[in-house]
């Protein structure tokens, strides 16, 4: 399984006491992404700047659409800006692959992320998720602690996959601190309409 789809999964399974946020989950998905296509060396870190390399690997029809995405003229693109750019609703189209390839069941008209209205069957890789998770592997936990839905264990990777660790965490307190000012701002213009 790639780095996304573990992450999608962990997130399908999360605690319900702890909403995911899908534009965090988008961004953690993008970091997910960029960091299979390190390892598969499609894609190098200079600096925060992505640069293509080898070919994707095959099989992964989003992760395809990722090194697809990968800008192939300079200056390139930064990390952050890629983020951005792919995690543009990337959580929903995990959920449509998943929900093509049988993976998940979600009742028509409800939200995957609310209890009791997405199931995953019970799988070699959905097992292989809960491994991840209770071993605190640095990858998968600092992306999920990035969409909100577990706690940070160590953000101590190495090398480019830190590096991307890093830029992901960033942009969700960014994504976060832009959701706050829009609710307070909300809540200030109906508190004036409420006093006519």
């Amino acid at each position: 399984m790639s780095v996304s789809r573990d992450l999608m999964t962990a997130a399908l399974e999360a605690d319900r006491q702890r909403p995911v946020s899908q534009g965090a989950l988008s961004l953690a998905l993008a970091g997910a992404e960029l960091i299979e296509l390190l390892r598969a060396e499609a894609a190098v870190l200079d600096g925060d700047v992505i640069l293509p390399a080898g070919v994707a690997p095959a099989g992964d029809a989003l992760l395809n659409q990722a090194a697809t995405a990968i800008v192939r003229v300079a200056p390139y693109e930064r990390l952050d800006d890629w983020l951005w750019r792919r995690g543009r609703g990337l959580a929903a189209a995990y959920i449509g692959q998943f929900e093509a390839e049988g993976e998940l069941t979600v009742e028509p008209g409800r939200m995957p992320f609310l209890a009791g209205e997405a199931t995953l069957p019970d799988t070699d890789e959905r097992q292989h998720v809960h491994e991840l998770l209770a071993s605190d592997d640095v990858v998968l936990t600092t992306l999920a602690a990035a969409a909100g839905f577990h706690d940070l264990v160590d953000d101590d990777a190495p090398g480019a996959e830190g590096t991307v660790l890093g830029a992901v965490t960033d942009a969700a307190n960014e994504l976060a601190a832009i959701q706050q000012r829009h609710d307070i701002e909300q809540a200030a213009f109906d508190n004036v309409w409420r006093g006519f």
